[in-house]
């Protein structure tokens, strides 16, 4: 550890990075596990809605903030047939979901995903995901005519006799999921992709050229052939598409914690590196359209136990909504929750659309029981924390911290911060402190904001850094108030807890 034991930076409203896109609080429903099938989907459910909705869930939804709903999938939407999903429930076929080894019964489908965001309310934005996998441009003009011409066509008007007069208005599209990865159904060469998302695009912009296109991303940083997969990827799309994808997710690897606390560190050089190739692809193409970033997968996942249960499955066993990729979140893994929102606000400039993966029971923020309660995971809270206070613009935040050792990214600093300024002039620090046993002094030198006082502290620590909510203790662990936080001068001085995560809002 560095010799300095107070951590300190500076805000001035000169220095910024951007503007927050609400899409960034964005999430992601697939059908997977138990995500839509006993999580928002329990028509037997007591707080059932007409639509079979789960209002307890939805009030939750509404309570994380939750923007953009990625939707069908993940790796499920390369297997997707979109007219499985449409007209009677009781007509649609059961399918076998090749990505999840599951059976697929489509008794939650299109209409349902629509009327599921208008619950949440206006803010719910459909991004929509096409199979790009193992079908092509012509289903994706077929899916758009259905969801969004307004009438007097075959598949409009077929919309319309299944119940739903008005067009869905999808304007984000994902095109395929994953199209990099050898476990994706119709896994495709960057050459193979680059040129399929490239027609699908090109077809797509004739029935809406103002449409907004998501291209494939390598799946994570790792992969042997990120970067060139998305330089050729983008020399076919540039012009065509307006974001490419990331994907990330972080557990502890062999007991290293001390990495995974610091696993924003990948996040922000993942970010920077893709923002690198797209810039160097726009250049070479001498073009002045920036591609944006869609971090439309993220999240800590104990991604080694999903690989350990799919190694012991019967082959022959398809069962209906199984409990998948049901982690339960520690403190610990809420504080690098955190830290990962902070490296997305960090790079607004940027990273415009991201979807936390995934919104119920599947690695998740909600969790439910079926038949049962719902409740708060650890994560829920830093990320409902940003959601309500992350609008604005992000302020520059160059922090001089003590440092500690790791594995995998070296010298790394104890605190890991950002800070976003609302429209009504107050300011939000979020802030981790990385030292699990330690608390860390904070100063922060205040210039030009016209900031008073420290309208409230809060901070997710917890003796116990293992602390989690379960559906025996759904409470154990939420925010507290941090007392002593002060600021005066221009100076804002505070103490932040060993491993915790802190917003500090001031006015």
């Amino acid at each position: 550890m560095s010799k300095r034991t107070t951590a300190r930076f500076t805000l001035d409203p000169a220095f910024t990075v951007g503007a927050v896109d609400p899409r960034l609080f964005g999430s992601f429903v697939e059908h997977l596990g138990r995500c839509v099938y006993t999580g928002v989907f329990e028509p037997d459910h007591p707080t059932a809605d007409a639509e079979g909705l789960r209002t307890d869930v939805l009030d939750l939804v509404r309570e994380l903030g939750v923007t953009t709903v990625r939707y069908p999938g993940g790796n499920f939407v390369s297997g997707y047939k979109w007219e499985d999903s449409v007209g009677p429930a009781e007509d649609r076929p059961r399918r076998l979901d090749l990505a999840w080894h599951s059976t697929e019964t489509n008794r939650f489908g299109l209409s349902e995903y629509i009327a599921f965001l208008r619950k949440i309310g206006p803010q719910a934005e459909p991004m929509m995901a096409l199979n790009l996998g193992t079908r092509g441009v012509a289903e994706a003009l077929e899916l758009q005519e259905y969801a969004n011409h307004p009438s007097g066509t075959a598949l409009s008007d077929l919309r319309a006799a299944h119940g739903d007069k008005d067009p869905f208005g999808i304007r984000l599209w994902c095109l395929g999921n994953e199209m990099d990865g050898p476990w994706q159904t119709g896994h495709k060469t960057a050459e193979e992709y680059g040129r399929l998302a490239a027609e699908t695009a090109r077809a797509m912009r004739q029935i809406d050229p103002h449409v907004e296109l998501v291209a494939c991303g390598s799946s994570n940083q790792a992969m042997p052939t990120f970067a060139a997969w998305e330089a050729t990827v983008l020399k076919e799309t540039y012009d065509l598409v307006d974001h490419i994808s990331l994907h990330a997710y972080y557990e502890p690897v062999d007991g290293d914690v001390g990495s995974f606390l610091a696993s924003a560190v990948d996040m922000e050089s993942f970010i920077e590196n893709v923002v690198a190739t797209c810039d160097h692809v726009g250049a070479r193409l001498k073009s002045k359209k920036k591609i944006n970033l869609s971090f439309d997968e993220w999240n800590v996942w104990y991604l080694s136990r999903w690989e350990a249960h799919a190694r012991a499955q019967d082959p022959a066993d398809w069962p209906e909504a199984p409990r998948l990729l049901e982690d339960n979140y520690s403190v610990l893994d809420a504080v690098v929750f955190g830290s990962l929102l902070i490296a997305l606000l960090r790079h607004a400039d940027r990273v415009t659309v991201a979807c936390l993966a995934q919104l119920v029971n599947v690695i998740a923020p909600i969790m439910t029981e079926p038949g049962g309660p719902a409740w708060r995971q650890t994560t829920f809270f830093p990320f409902a924390q940003a959601s309500r206070y992350g609008r604005g613009q992000v302020l520059d935040v160059r922090v001089d911290s003590p440092t500690y050792e790791t594995e995998k990214y070296g010298e790394t600093d104890l605190l890991h911060a950002t800070a976003v300024r609302a429209d009504d002039g107050t300011v939000t620090v979020f802030a981790v402190n990385r030292d699990r046993t330690e608390p860390l002094p904070l100063e922060v030198a205040l210039n030009g904001l016209g900031l008073a006082s420290v309208v409230e502290h809060s901070a997710l620590a917890d003796a116990d850094p293992d602390a989690r909510n379960t559906l025996d203790e759904p409470e154990r662990v939420a925010p507290h108030r941090v007392e002593g936080t002060t600021l005066r001068d221009g100076r804002l001085t505070a103490v932040l807890e060993p491993l915790s995560w802190n917003v500090i809002r001031l006015g």
